[in-house]
Formats: C-alpha cells, structure tokens, sequence
C-alpha cells in the first residue's frame, strides 16, 4: 500500500473515531430523556392489573407498577451514561488509545456497540431495525479496526 492510502486510511479512522464520538455524546444526552419522548407513561400506566411477584431462587418480592416504572428509569439512565461515555472515550481517543490497555478499551467499546446493535432486534425486524442494527455494528467493527491498526 502507498504511504499516501495508508496516510489516509489512518486520516479516516480518526476521523470516523471523532464521528462516532459526537454521534454517541448525542445518542447518550438524548438517551436520558427518552422515557419522556416514547411517551412511557402512556405505554405503561401508573394503574392497572397487579403484576406478578418478582421472584429469584429463596427472593420473592410484591412487584408494584412504580418498581418497573422506577426500573425503566433506571435502566434508561445507566444506558445514557455509557453511551455518552462511549462518546467521550471516543471524542478524547488521543489521550488513550496509545497507552498499553487502549487495544483492550477499544475492543470493550466494539463489544458494548455490538451488543448494543444485536439488541435492536428487540425492537422488531423491520427495514429500519435492520438499518439501526448494522450501523451500530459498524460502530463496534471500527473499534475493532482501531484496536489492531495503530493510529498515531
């Protein structure tokens, strides 16, 4: 490969780090209010049947809606903070990716995408799910790519 392709081809991995970096610190401020925004309390109402006791091995516990509502919350917020994390750890590669553990950081961070691509699944299997899938993995395959070829 020329030194020109090669010049490039790290030119365009920084570059997609720093892409990926501004989608995901947005992904991940956005992510906080989402509950609001799909209109959560519409989906899962405050009042209605009783759900059954949550239950594991010895632990049984009298599951109210307000604990899965409060879960949702919960779940929702630690999702946002890791993938603004995803972000920020990507937006300030420069000031880790060259240590001895940056291939590692790289490689949890594509695991994390791609776990995060195959759960759109969840979501359904329409085009668009489909769409949202393979660019997460694009995201994860990046971090992959960042791990075995070394930027400068």
């Amino acid at each position: 490969m020329s030194p020109t392709r090669e010049v490039f081809k790290i030119h365009l991995m920084a570059y997609l780090l720093y892409l990926t970096g501004a989608f995901a610190t947005l992904l991940g401020t956005l992510h906080f209010f989402f509950p609001l925004l799909f209109d959560f309390d519409q989906a899962m109402p405050r009042e209605g049947t009783p759900l059954r006791p949550f239950q594991l091995w010895f632990i049984r516990y009298a599951t109210l809606r307000s604990d899965v509502r409060g879960l949702i919350w919960v779940m929702n917020h630690w999702s946002s903070f890791w993938i603004l994390t995803c972000g920020l750890l990507d937006l300030f590669w420069t000031q880790w990716l060259h240590l001895s553990f940056g291939p590692l950081i790289s490689i949890w961070l594509a695991l994390a995408w791609f776990v995060r691509a195959a759960s759109q699944l969840y979501m359904g299997r329409r085009h668009g799910d489909w769409l949202i899938l393979l660019g997460f993995a694009a995201i994860g395959a990046l971090h992959v790519l960042v791990a075995v070829v070394p930027l400068p």
